[in-house]
């Protein structure tokens, strides 16, 4: 049995390979060989504390991701995310591997979000506004500033030390990362990623200018919501699943209108394997929504365990 410690795995992960072991996962959900479950989120006494467990399987990969949230962390020193990946072999069903895994799930996100901008964001997007200060947020840009030629990051967040710290390390590194409204960052983005815990619409439609692109990452779990429904008439929808999307991604407020196909939802896979069109057109406005899917884990996973062989 493989173990990879948190401390290992931290050091091991790099953009680079989540990037790639992302898009083979994002490949294999769009396939007929893969599997999805779905995800099973669960709390403690302590209604704060919560969890989710996600499972799925490949041609070659079978496992878990437990992904916890324990919000009174931070005052033992210890981050609120974490992240435990387990894998089965193949052909016993027997513990293959497990590997914590939580600074890596924040690069497996980051990930996936910066495959779909690849092919939906516009070659020369230079500005991106972020929304949300949390943990999240550092990741995504710094996935994206290296598929797109990023120079302004537009931060839209309550007032906070992690505010002001994310300003800080974004300009640290060579970025130029200020705060400003809603309004003000939509409108002035070629590319606008959501990462909060909404339960509302974070700006106005009408904001969205032709030609941006828009991430919706914090919906994951019923309930939550980020952008705004007139949004999306307007523009053309993809996913990394679609039945999780439904479910506890952005697109469960859509349910009504993909099942009777007045909006239709395209799965990223398809377009990596071309078999669906990315953006079209500079003047197209794109939505993908990062729900999280198990196989970005087990994905994951396999890469780590092959990073590890190699550092021997």
């Amino acid at each position: 049995m493989i173990y990879i410690s948190e401390e290992e795995s931290a050091a091991l992960v790099t953009h680079e390979l989540a990037f790639e072991a992302a898009r083979e996962a994002l490949v294999a959900a769009a396939s007929r060989q893969s599997w999805v479950f779905p995800a099973v989120l669960g709390r403690t006494q302590e209604a704060t504390n919560t969890f989710s467990i996600k499972s799925g399987s490949s041609d070659d990969l079978t496992g878990v991701k437990i992904g916890s949230f324990w919000s009174g962390n931070p005052a033992r020193g210890l981050p609120r995310h974490n992240s435990t990946i387990v894998l089965l072999d193949q052909h016993t069903g027997r513990l293959g591997a497990v590997i914590e895994a939580g600074k890596v799930n924040a690069y497996r996100t980051a990930a996936a979000d910066a495959v779909a901008a690849d092919l939906l964001a516009r070659k020369q997007a230079k500005v991106l506004a972020i929304f949300g200060a949390g943990n999240q947020a550092g990741f995504e840009v710094m996935a994206l500033a290296r598929i797109r030629p990023i120079e302004t990051v537009l931060v839209v967040a309550r007032p906070s030390p992690r505010r002001d710290a994310l300003v800080e390390r974004i300009n640290d590194w060579g970025l130029k990362a200020r705060v400003v409204s809603a309004e003000e960052a939509v409108r002035a983005a070629d590319i606008v990623v959501t990462a909060t815990p909404s339960r509302e619409p974070l700006f106005q439609a009408d904001w969205v200018g032709p030609g941006t692109h828009v991430v919706s990452m914090g919906s994951d779990a019923p309930g939550k919501r980020e952008l705004p429904s007139e949004l999306f008439p307007k523009a053309r929808l993809f996913c990394d699943l679609l039945s999780q999307s439904v479910q506890i991604g952005e697109f469960q407020h859509l349910r009504d209108e993909i099942d009777a196909g007045v909006l239709a939802v395209t799965p990223i896979g398809d377009v990596i394997e071309k078999r669906a069109p990315g953006r079209r057109f500079d003047n197209e406005i794109t939505v993908f929504d990062s729900s999280g899917i198990s196989l970005q884990d087990l994905y994951m996973a396999d890469a780590l365990i092959r990073a590890k062989a190699s550092h021997r």
